[in-house]
Order: structure tokens, then C-alpha cells, then sequence
């Protein structure tokens, strides 16, 4: 059970957090569902009794909309969390610079394959905007690095000035790219993308290094563009939210942990079953150094407010993890 915090601003709504909570829970349960799925009866070939008209059906629906909820819920857990703990204004304002920075990027990868690579989108992680991404892709860049600032701020030193800024966005870049170790291969398993990696047999070596996808088809450009891609998105939400904020509002409750943990379940379990233990071990390890680093880390703000009793009525009842 997620505990209540002594460290949560006043004057906060606490319905926020009912709804940041309710929607981690639907977002684990389905990511928990969709892991055991993809790890028994979706690994191929289909056992027969699956493919009746009815489970047909089912399945159906479940590729159409499963990933699609999932996601959303993960968004809406996090986006509820962040302005219950800094206020609407600095939430939405986080949320839309991520969305439009972390979308301009991925239209970039998928129509150029800069910064990323050349991949491309299917249509089961839902409606694809211009044609090219979907558009839950830009929402999981913001929620899993509101989950990795909120880590960040465990376990760095904590400071407003440019230079902290620079260190924390490649902190919270670096660990957000761990999640993509095990995600990578196991999306494109699952034909949530595919890459398209072109002959460099003749290509000088340095093009061949980097644009062969050696990793399980994923080349190292992609790697290297989601580390790109992530400090510059980190550091516009840093930009908006100063370090000091995430480590005294955010860093102290352990649902960040949680809801980078929870993404984690899928890809990996994918990996172990789909035979590709190296993607499975490797992203296990990625993601559970800065998840270990950050559980047994002391928040600034834990020690700075440990004789304060700062919960917002109905805390008590909701519950937050928090030191």
C-alpha cells in the first residue's frame, strides 16, 4: 500500500491525488495483464482455443486499444500526480513543452530517421498523428520523465544554477534511455514498430558503427537519439520546474519509483519469454541501478521536512509512496 507523505505542499487538492493513484493502479494492472499475456498464450504459435471467433475478438480489441489505454492511464497518473505536487500552471506548462518538444522529435525520426534511426510506427499503439507517430508516444516521454526528475532529485545534489540544470537533464536522460534497453526489442517483437536498417556494407565505418542495428535490429543511433532527445526535453521541464521544486514536491513520494518500475514489467517479461534473455538481463539491470540508487537514496527534502506536517486533508486515506 502506498503510504501518505508528511511532505506534500499545502493547500493542495487531494482529489488530484485519488485520480494520480486510481489511474497507477488501472496503468499497473494492465501493464502486469499485458506482461503475463505476451509471456504465456500470445507467444506463438497461438494455442488453438485462442482463436475461436469469440477470443478472436478479444484479441482484436485488446491490440486495438490495450497499448493505447495503457499509456493514457500512465499519462493521466502522472499529470494528476505532478500538479497535485506543484500546481496546475507549472504541470501543464511541463506537460505541453514535453509533448511538442518529444513529438517534433519522434515526426523527425519517423520521416527523416534523425535523430533516432529509420523506424516506423504500426497502428497498435493508436491513432497515428500525421500518419507517422502516435499520439501516445509524446505522453509517455513526459510521464516517464517526470518519473526519472522525480528519481534524480533522490539521489543529486540540488541547485537552480545552469550548470545543476545541464547535469540533472543528463542524469534523467541517461535513465530514461535504460527503460528503452529492454523496450526496444521487445516492441519491435511485438510489431508495435519496425525498423528499416539499410545496407552499409559499403559505408564507412563510423556509419556502419552506429547505423547497423546489431542490439536486436536497434541500431546505436536510436540509443544515442533517445539520450538526445531526453536531456533536451529534461531540460526545457527543468527550465519550467528548477530542480529545488522536484527535490522538496516531487523527489520525497516513492510513486515516481513506482511508475518507472511499472513500465519495465512489460518489455522485460517480453524479453525473457520472446527468447531475448541478453534484452531481458541487460534492460533489468539498466532500469534497476537508478530505481535502487533512488529507493535507498534520502530525498533533500525528507530530511529538510522531517518535523513538518505539511499532508493535505484526505491524505491519510489516499496514500503516496514516500519515504
Amino acid at each position: 500500500m502506498l503510504v501518505a507523505s508528511n511532505t506534500a505542499p499545502p493547500n493542495r487538492d487531494a482529489s488530484l491525488l485519488r485520480v494520480a493513484l486510481l489511474a497507477f493502479y488501472a496503468h499497473f494492472v494492465l501493464s502486469a495483464f499485458s506482461g503475463i499475456a505476451f509471456a504465456t498464450f500470445l507467444v506463438p504459435p497461438i494455442p488453438a482455443w485462442f482463436t475461436t471467433p469469440a477470443n478472436a475478438r478479444i484479441m482484436a480489441f485488446s491490440f486495438t486499444w490495450g497499448g493505447q489505454i495503457t499509456v493514457v492511464l500512465g499519462a493521466v497518473s502522472g499529470l494528476a500526480f505532478l500538479t497535485w505536487a506543484i500546481g496546475r500552471r507549472l504541470a501543464l506548462t511541463a506537460f505541453i513543452v514535453s509533448f511538442v518538444v518529444s513529438l517534433g522529435a519522434e515526426l523527425a525520426g519517423t520521416a527523416s530517421g534523425l535523430p533516432f534511426g529509420p523506424y516506423s510506427y504500426t497502428s497498435q499503439l493508436g491513432y497515428l498523428i500525421a500518419g507517422l507517430v502516435p499520439f501516445n508516444i509524446p505522453t509517455s516521454w513526459f510521464y516517464m520523465l517526470v518519473a526519472c526528475l522525480g528519481m534524480c532529485g533522490r539521489f543529486l545534489p540540488v541547485k537552480d544554477d545552469s550548470t545543476s540544470r545541464w547535469w540533472w537533464a543528463f542524469v534523467a536522460g541517461v535513465v530514461l534511455t535504460a527503460w528503452d534497453v529492454s523496450m526496444d526489442p521487445a516492441m519491435v517483437r511485438t510489431t508495435h514498430w519496425l525498423w528499416h536498417n539499410a545496407d552499409l556494407s559499403s559505408a564507412s565505418w563510423l556509419v556502419r558503427f552506429l547505423g547497423t542495428g546489431y542490439y536486436f535490429q536497434m541500431p546505436l543511433t536510436n540509443l544515442l537519439g533517445w539520450l538526445l532527445t531526453g536531456v533536451i526535453v529534461a531540460r526545457l521541464m527543468l527550465a519550467i520546474v528548477p530542480p529545488s521544486l522536484w527535490a522538496t514536491r516531487v523527489s520525497p513520494h516513492r510513486f515516481p519509483l513506482a511508475l518507472y518500475a511499472t513500465n519495465g514489467i512489460l518489455p522485460i517479461m517480453i524479453c525473457f519469454r520472446w527468447n531475448m534473455v541478453l534484452a531481458g538481463v541487460l534492460g533489468t539491470v539498466a532500469m534497476g541501478l537508478p530505481l535502487l540508487a533512488a529507493w535507498r537514496a534520502q530525498s533533500a527534502s525528507a530530511t529538510e521536512d522531517s518535523s513538518r506536517s505539511l499532508r493535505p486533508a484526505g491524505a491519510d486515506h489516499i496514500g503516496v509512496i514516500s519515504n
